[in-house]
């Protein structure tokens, strides 16, 4: 019998839609409009207009001028609306949960992960911009005689290009130290969540943002992604590998900085002296977070050989118990997939590894009495090597298991892929499980937690190796990448190179003995 598909929140209204709509640029012009989708009923719930590439360019305009005074401003200054914004958007989480589950179809224990994340980063960056961006003073070239000083500048304009799977936190947190630092910011949220993204921007106005300053443009990456690019001073974009590297070279070709966070193929190392119950606690949430659309959930489950059936059984009981279901309520630990496309996507893996000879332990069932786009939590075994599901990103709620000998074996084996964003130990040993982690070639590595321990350490950076991405967001690093970098010196006594009251080859043998003394003065070595 079919689940009752809910009715659309009442605090998203038709009026609430209207109205956020009018903040990407472009609104109210004949122009082609994009449906947005909702995954709970697989229907149009509401419409926002297509920006096109000279809105890009009005966009891009109003933000520099917008700028210009921006960089102006002090620290306490541009502090004051983040933290306006924190409190807001933490009155205001029932709306914005009832928004992100509406557009994603993802669990509301998800939707409140972004509300979180999102209010922990307006206050970190808001309390320690200045701290992270404040003038170093750093050895001169002779000491005592320069004195040199490191400042940041704003880049200027700052364009992202956002996911769908995080439509509030991926729009919103990486623009937030672009705002610390002093730069305007050109945002495209995809096209399957614009409205998330509009409220987001909407409330930071309410919370006192400078009008012009975060312009919001819809639309279809290919069409208007090479246009932002165009715009931009620094571009931030989260996806896709394979869109990761058109953007690196269009980025390359105009000389700007970038960061790219892309694909994952996650590990989780369950060693043999783990608490099983709480692993195989964490490691389904580690998987099925999202539905599995999410850049760090795990992907690989790698189990030493002495507890992988008890760990297996253990996994397979926790996933079966797991309540599947479309619920703007808190009675859900899984929801929906985004879209069909998705869906498609993840069921030809999987598919394909049940033909070459995978076996389903749990799941695997497409669900459309629950909601058109549900696919079940799915772990796998005796998953072939060679297969999509084992080597390339599946971002839905599909899992392989796999069993390794040692520590070296399972080194081996979670390294032995293109991709090094995310990973996840389960040990009872910290300082082997420590020992395990730095050798892993991911950006991040949480023991006894799936993703969140790393995640939310928002001082720390994030960030992934190989093909999983450049550059790093959260920490200085996060805020570092939005600015320009300058030396300034000054010299006292004399001039470096040259004098008026010695030769040129005294001045080099006076200068070859100070750095031989400084070769051997301790406090002065470099």
């Amino acid at each position: 019998m079919a689940e009752p598909r809910p009715d659309p929140p009442r605090s998203v209204t038709p009026e609430l839609l209207h109205r956020i709509a009018r903040r990407g640029v472009g609104h109210g012009q004949d122009r082609e409009e994009i449906q947005v989708i909702s995954p709970f009923t697989g229907h149009p719930f509401g419409t926002v207009p297509a920006a096109t590439p000279d809105d890009v360019a009005l966009a891009a305009d109003r933000a520099r001028a917008a700028q210009r005074e921006w960089a102006r401003s002090s620290f306490r200054q541009r502090a004051a609306p983040l933290l306006r914004f924190h409190d807001l958007l933490l009155g205001r989480r029932n709306q914005i949960m009832d928004l992100i589950q509406w557009e994603t179809g993802k669990a509301r224990r998800d939707a409140f992960e972004e509300v979180a994340d999102t209010a922990i980063v307006a206050r970190y960056y808001a309390v320690n911009a200045r701290r992270h961006l404040r003038a170093e003073r750093r050895r001169g070239a002779i000491p005592l005689a320069t004195r040199t000083t490191v400042v940041h500048h704003p880049v200027g304009l700052v364009g992202i290009i956002a996911p769908w799977n995080y439509p509030l936190d991926m729009t919103i947190t990486d623009g937030l130290p672009a705002l610390m630092a002093g730069n305007a910011v050109l945002l495209k949220p995809d096209r399957q969540t614009p409205f998330t993204a509009l409220w987001a921007v909407d409330l930071l106005y309410e919370a006192g943002l400078p009008e012009g300053l975060y312009q919001v443009v819809n639309g279809q990456g290919s069409v208007l992604g090479e246009h932002i690019i165009d715009a931009v001073d620094f571009l931030a974009f989260t996806g896709s590998t394979d869109t990761g590297r058109v953007v690196a070279r269009r980025a390359a070709e105009r000389l700007i900085a970038f960061s790219l966070e892309l694909g994952g193929k996650n590990p989780v190392i369950v060693l043999d002296d783990a608490d099983l119950d709480r692993a195989a606690r964490g490691v389904a949430r580690a998987c099925f977070s999202m539905a599995g659309q999410l850049c760090v959930a795990a992907e690989r489950v790698l189990v030493h050989q002495d507890v992988a059936q008890d760990f297996s059984h253990r996994l397979v009981e926790r996933v079966r118990s797991m309540r599947l279901k479309l619920s703007l309520d808190w009675d859900a630990d899984m929801g929906s997939m985004i879209s069909r496309h998705q869906l498609e996507a993840v069921q030809a893996q999987l598919d394909e590894a049940v033909r070459r000879g995978a076996r389903i332990l749990v799941g695997g069932r497409h669900r459309p009495d629950i909601g058109p786009f549900v696919l079940e939590p799915t772990v796998v075994a005796d998953v072939p090597p060679d297969v999509d599901l084992a080597v390339e990103e599946t971002f839905g709620p599909v899992v392989g298991i796999y069993t390794f000998r040692d520590d070296d074996q399972a080194v081996s084996i979670a390294n032995a892929s293109r991709y090094g964003l995310n990973a996840s130990i389960w040990g009872g040993n910290e300082r082997r499980a420590r020992a395990v982690a730095r050798r892993l070639q991911v950006g991040t590595a949480n023991i006894n937690d799936g993703y969140a321990a790393t995640w939310g350490s928002v001082d720390a950076p994030m960030g992934g190796f190989k093909d999983s991405g450049l550059g790093r967001r959260h920490g200085r690093e996060g805020i570092l990448k939005y600015t320009e970098t300058q030396t300034i010196a000054r010299q006292r006594w004399f001039e470096l190179g040259t004098s008026v009251w010695i030769s040129a080859r005294w001045f080099a043998r006076l200068v070859t003995w100070w750095l031989r003394l400084l070769r051997r003065a301790p406090g002065s070595r470099r």
